[in-house]
């Protein structure tokens, strides 16, 4: 009981100076926009051909001045085309894809400075953020102004065997990067974020370990152009696909990667701070 007067009476002390601090909440929520790039098996020079426009919706919990956890939905748009790299081998290859991106994630934050929105000593920060997700994601290409389901095709092979080349649609996904946070006023946020999304799968664009051969293909279908586009159907050029021959590279798995910009906000809230720890103020 004498606790629970005590703390009454710290909160009325800290309402009655010169003029009532603002309280601001623990959460904060916010939206990003900025762009994607795709890197992987058609884009193994980490080239920039194919930047698309992405977006999240996220919710922030400030733990403390100096880490907090952020969770965040998202959607962007990625691909590459061979056409797009300087590689000799990748030019002939000639393959291409596009995917529609949703994604999920949990990320942690850690700041390098003491932040808190409103506090004029504690304005900005630089941070590191790390975190796990989930992704959806369904390669497709185009042939003859037709957009085909790359997955469905099975343009490696598997729908004659090759069971360990069958893929989903959904993934795991590891972002990881680097931002800065400053609040323009307070209660208000802007932030400035770059993070790469390392994932679980090496089919982000239909493409990973070895041709199967042409003739496993039925005679001038989708499935047998789309898995050479090298091949002339006229008979004139044999194409690089014979089987065996490596396709893509499967010792390591695709990635997207993120520059976003966020702008926030944390609610007033006329709740007494728990140690200055659970909420954030600013003196007027």
């Amino acid at each position: 009981m004498i606790r629970k007067l005590l703390f009454t009476l710290c909160c009325a002390l800290l309402f009655t100076q010169a003029k009532a601090q603002l309280f601001y909440t623990s959460w904060e929520y916010g939206i990003m926009a900025g762009a994607s790039q795709y890197f992987g098996d058609l884009n193994d020079n980490y080239g920039l051909g194919f930047v698309r426009p992405a977006g999240q919706l996220f919710v922030r919990k400030h733990f403390n001045h100096y880490i907090s956890a952020r969770g965040q939905v998202g959607y962007t748009y990625v691909g590459y085309d061979d056409k797009l790299t300087k590689n000799p081998f990748n030019q002939q290859r000639g393959l291409s894809f596009q995917s529609h991106i949703l994604e999920a994630s949990l990320q942690a934050e850690f700041n390098f400075f003491r932040f808190g929105t409103g506090e004029n000593d504690s304005r900005f920060t630089p941070y590191l953020t790390g975190g796990v997700g989930a992704f959806y994601y369904n390669p497709t290409a185009k042939l003859g102004g037709v957009r085909y389901d790359l997955r469905t095709l099975g343009t490696e092979g598997q729908n004659m065997g090759y069971d360990d080349r069958k893929y989903g649609k959904i993934a795991a996904c590891f972002p990881i990067g680097a931002g800065i946070k400053y609040w323009l006023r307070p209660g208000i946020n802007f932030g400035v974020e770059i993070v790469n999304r390392l994932t679980l799968t090496d089919y982000m664009d239909d493409v990973s370990t070895t041709y199967v051969g042409a003739n496993n293909f039925a005679p001038g279908s989708p499935e047998q152009q789309l898995q050479d586009p090298s091949r002339s159907f006229d008979g004139r050029t044999p194409g690089i696909g014979q089987a065996g021959k490596q396709r893509g590279n499967s010792a390591s798995k695709d990635q997207y990667g993120m520059v976003l910009l966020s702008l926030s906000v944390q609610f007033r809230t006329y709740k007494c701070p728990n140690y200055m720890t659970e909420n954030y103020y600013y003196k007027q």
